[in-house]
């Protein structure tokens, strides 16, 4: 079933419902399985007032009509219709048609693609062997039986549904019910504690001058004083009080722990930063260029402030932030890792059989030059086959992998908060730490 939010309520539920799936443990499991999203019919019924639902039915139709008589009632929904040339196309077609007058449904026409042209079929037949975790020679059924899953026009689509017209008119009246997009999506920062009759931005001045006095020993040079309006002012100009007390309050807790931490980067070019101990620059003796930290020609996007803190202590920093404002509400920032030569090689290299001391020397190629351009005289030199049409394969099909999105990681310490529920931004994932 695919899922299209209607609006920004709609990507709200889509997020709740993925990440109950990806939170949710195996019967008698104490916790989820990390990379597994375990959801029913039923999570998703629950939450479908702002989606849009389309129906992809699977190569036996049995059933079918009783899954959609079950949806109908709850969501706005369509059956999708694919037609891929496996020489059944058109009495599927008439099947699919009668299923869906007998639900009360509408059929919507769709290509179910896996690739965006024609000759990237081959790669993708490399994919799912990959993520089978089978040889190209032994996958079988696992491949498509053609290469018609990619994009098509409109033309060609509605020649391929003459018989049912109705399906392609169905596309635009889905698209019509869509007032989502991602722009919709903006960031609110969570708000930092104040004391009574105070705002954000009066109480970072406070706690900025109120330092800055301990420091210099409450004779805070010109110079310095100079910098700290400034700096202060852009911060007002920009809305990025609640930031620097985030910043500021997870670093006093860090040294009210004994733990060590340190602030690097751009940041210490910021006699803030300075001032609330997030730093060790002292604005006073170095020539400090702010700028280089913060300007307008980044709009209103949050500076960078990095903090290391102890390696061996940072799993408390983590845990105070989880305490401070709710798992509900922070996350651990994720990062997409991509395939790079050696990686890209050694799955290639299993895929079409090749012994792993071949596939050794070939990520040595690889990584030199990605791919591009090798001689037959490197062939020669790694001990192999210059002219083995195979080898060339395996290289081609690494050189086209690298770049593709491999796995979800972690980031070393990247939050994200949020003043509402994080799952109605982003869907949350399992990691390691639970």
């Amino acid at each position: 079933i695919i899922a299209y939010p209607a609006n920004r309520d709609g990507w709200g539920d889509l997020c709740r419902i993925l990440t109950k799936g990806n939170l949710r443990p195996h019967e008698g499991a104490a916790r989820a399985t990390k990379g597994e999203c375990l959801l029913t019919l039923d999570d998703l019924l629950a939450r479908t007032a702002n989606l849009l639902l389309v129906v992809m039915p699977g190569e036996a139709l049995d059933g079918l009509g009783d899954l959609l008589a079950k949806i109908k009632p709850k969501a706005t929904a369509w059956l999708g219709a694919a037609m891929h040339r496996r020489g059944d196309d058109i009495r599927r077609l008439a099947k699919l048609k009668r299923i869906a007058a007998q639900a009360g449904l509408s059929l919507i026409a769709t290509n179910d693609v896996l690739y965006h042209e024609p000759e990237q079929r081959d790669l993708q037949d490399m994919m799912t062997c990959i993520r089978e975790g089978v040889k190209i020679t032994e996958a079988g059924r696992l491949l498509e039986s053609n290469s018609e899953r990619h994009l098509k026009d409109r033309q060609e689509m509605a020649r391929l549904f003459r018989q049912a017209p109705d399906a392609i008119e169905q596309t635009q009246v889905l698209l019509d019910l869509v007032e989502f997009d991602l722009g919709q999506l903006q960031y609110q920062y969570p708000p930092e504690p104040v004391p009574p009759g105070w705002n954000d931005q009066e109480y970072l001045e406070n706690r900025v001058w109120f330092y800055a006095g301990v420091k210099y020993n409450w004779r805070i040079p010109k110079k310095v004083k100079r910098l700290l309006r400034k700096e202060l002012k852009f911060i007002c100009k920009r809305d990025m009080a609640q930031y620097f007390l985030t910043i500021f309050d997870t670093v006093r807790v860090a040294e009210n722990l004994g733990i060590l931490c340190q602030g690097r980067g751009s940041a210490a070019n910021s006699a803030v930063c300075f001032a609330l101990g997030i730093t060790s620059v002292n604005p006073a003796t170095f020539d400090v260029l702010f700028e280089r930290f913060l300007s307008v020609d980044r709009g209103h996007e949050p500076p960078d402030i990095d903090v290391d803190f102890e390696h061996e202590r940072r799993e408390e920093i983590i845990q105070h932030i989880y305490k401070r404002y709710g798992r509900d509400r922070a996350g651990i920032a994720a990062t997409v890792i991509h395939y790079r030569p050696r990686s890209a090689m050694r799955e290639i290299g299993k895929v079409m059989g090749l012994t792993d001391d071949v596939t050794a020397r070939l990520s040595g190629l690889v990584w030199g030059s990605w791919g591009e351009g090798l001689k037959e005289k490197q062939l020669e030199q790694a001990g192999l086959d210059p002219h083995n049409p195979v080898l060339h394969g395996a290289l081609d099909f690494a050189r086209r992998l690298v770049g593709y999105p491999r796995h979800l990681s972690q980031h070393v310490g990247g939050f994200v908060l949020t003043s509402g529920r994080l799952d109605e931004l982003v869907l949350r994932k399992l990691c390691h730490r639970g």
